[in-house]
């Protein structure tokens, strides 16, 4: 549902960028399109009953989860907007599709509500650190991006192998392949993420406080 550098962005001399500086960028408009996707994916999977096809956009978009953020780095594209956009949009898709999974009932409820607490949990703290105790952010770590590319490999393959398509008995294994040790991964990251939460609520009180926000001229 993006993950890098785990070290502390540091406070700059440099007036902090708005929110919406930048917001009118290529990597802001595929995250965009990969949002404006999301009612597509609930139309396939309730409306049209097309569960493989559901499964599938959803694989395509959490296949093309890094592209936006590779156009940002490689372009010279990145924005603040687009630091949170981004993230939010990718918790977004995954927590609707997987709710909407548990809906269909495509997805055992354990696993799937497991997934859930997890990201809710994570996410929750995360934004509550960044908006109320000036969290600054922080890189995900290469582990917490395995455990999502597992997660978003083992969702749209429960979907598939819930189907009677000629794969459905390759992918109601995957599933379970990629799924397990995915679950595993994300809940062992989420731990790993508390010091780098704390340390990032730290680095953000040093840089707003008035000691080192103020500068005072010499003698």
């Amino acid at each position: 549902m993006n993950f890098e550098d785990t070290t502390v962005e540091e406070a700059s001399d440099q007036p902090a960028e708005g929110i919406f500086d930048g917001i009118w960028t290529v990597p802001n408009l595929v995250t965009l399109i990969r949002l404006l996707c999301l009612p597509l994916f609930l139309y396939l999977l309730f409306v049209e009953e097309n569960k493989a096809g559901a499964a599938w956009l959803l694989a395509g978009l959490g296949a093309t989860d890094w592209v936006d953020g590779y156009i940002a780095r490689r372009f010279d594209q990145t924005s603040e907007f687009g630091k949170i956009f981004d993230p939010t949009v990718d918790r977004l898709l995954f927590i609707v599709s997987v709710t909407a999974i548990i809906i269909d009932g495509s997805i055992p409820v354990w696993f799937a509500v497991a997934v859930l607490v997890r990201e809710i949990l994570v996410g929750g703290v995360i934004a509550f650190s960044t908006l109320f105790l000036h969290m600054q952010r922080f890189g995900v770590t290469w582990l917490g991006k395995c455990a999502t590319f597992l997660l978003m490999g083992a969702v749209p393959s429960f979907l598939i192998g819930s189907t009677d398509v000629w794969e459905a008995d390759f992918f109601a294994v995957l599933a379970w392949v990629l799924g397990i040790p995915g679950l595993v991964l994300s809940y062992w990251t989420a731990i790993a993420y508390i010091p780098l939460i704390r340390a990032g609520i730290a680095a953000g009180r040093t840089a707003t406080s008035p000691s080192t926000s103020t500068r005072t001229e010499g003698p």
